[in-house]
């Protein structure tokens, strides 16, 4: 099944308490892509700046990326600088510099336009929709946005959700969206803009799944080592929807699969700076780490006789 995503190339400059890295890879279709390329062909489509260095084409190619989509135009590529305290959860964002992006219009090639999945970046909910128009009848579509988009062009959002399967967000941006402090009450509104699933991200502590009455819930694999959280959820993204392509199908049990895919790969992702970990992931170590996932997650049924005459533990 062939699978696009529209987002991001950029070039990230990172700080955190166990390091700091200059003008390395970055970027939320770089992240989605590379991880959705273990699981089949994937479609990009980014701008980059005449400064993009060749290497890091080199690289996504190499992972068998469709990269006719992208381009590369006058001036500088699309730059981000943060830093993270101890708390990695959270990115400060010291520097902005939009570059080639700012004049961003995603153009299909025509071979994309067949594209059967379909991920929209945390972009302009605008060009988002864009997009779809250039998309000839996409089986399930899946949207990123952010806080910025949320405040500034809510009803483009809205108009964008109205158009997509599920949307992915952080549980901050989905209390924003919907209006709604507690998460399972912003999920269920959410769903009622036009989404038939959303996924609600919540870094360390794993993610939540809901579709009509479906709730899934999905920890995150414990880790000793966490340097970089940057691209996380862009490569939970790609983990989920390179697997669901793969299958051809999207059903509430295989999105549960992917769900849990998704915060493995999330997982190796932040093990390393950039996309530095995804460059020596292997296959087998990602089947590893998903039985593990499934072994953290999995409990007896509940003992007829747990409990006595009285209905207290023994």
């Amino acid at each position: 099944m062939s699978l696009l995503v529209v987002g991001s190339v950029a070039l990230d400059s990172l700080e955190t308490p166990f390091g700091r890295r200059e003008d390395v890879l970055g970027g939320s279709a770089s992240y989605f892509s590379t991880c959705a390329s273990f699981f089949g062909p994937t479609r990009v489509v980014a701008v980059v700046g005449e400064d993009f260095p060749e290497e890091h084409v080199r690289f996504l190619g190499s992972r068998g990326i469709d990269l006719a989509g992208l381009v590369r135009r006058p001036g500088r590529t699309f730059r981000w600088k943060g830093r993270y305290e101890f708390d990695l959860n959270t990115a400060h964002t010291l520097d902005t510099q939009l570059n080639v992006f700012a004049t961003f219009q995603p153009e299909l090639p025509a071979h994309y336009r067949d594209s059967e999945y379909v991920f929209l970046g945390n972009i302009d909910p605008d060009l988002q929709r864009a997009v779809l128009d250039q998309v000839k009848g996409p089986r399930f579509v899946g949207c990123d946005t952010m806080n910025y988009w949320i405040t500034s062009k809510r009803e483009s959002l809205l108009r964008t959700l109205e158009r997509v399967d599920m949307l992915f967000v952080n549980d901050a941006e989905a209390r924003q969206l919907a209006g709604e402090h507690n998460v399972v009450k912003a999920a269920r509104k959410i769903l009622s803009f036009g989404p038939r699933a959303i996924v609600i991200k919540r870094g360390e502590y794993g993610a939540l799944f809901f579709s009509g009455d479906e709730v899934f819930a999905a920890c995150a694999v414990p880790l000793a080592s966490v340097f970089d959280p940057t691209g996380a959820g862009d490569s939970f993204a790609g983990g989920f929807m390179g697997y669901l392509a793969r299958c051809g199908g999207h059903d509430h049990a295989t999105m549960r699969r992917a769900i849990v895919l998704g915060s493995v790969l999330a997982s190796f992702t932040v093990e390393q700076f950039s996309l530095d970990r995804l460059r020596t992931l292997t296959p087998e170590e990602i089947r590893s780490r998903y039985a593990e996932a499934r072994t953290l997650a999995h409990f007896d049924e509940l003992e007829a006789d747990l409990f006595n005459g009285s209905g207290t533990p023994r």
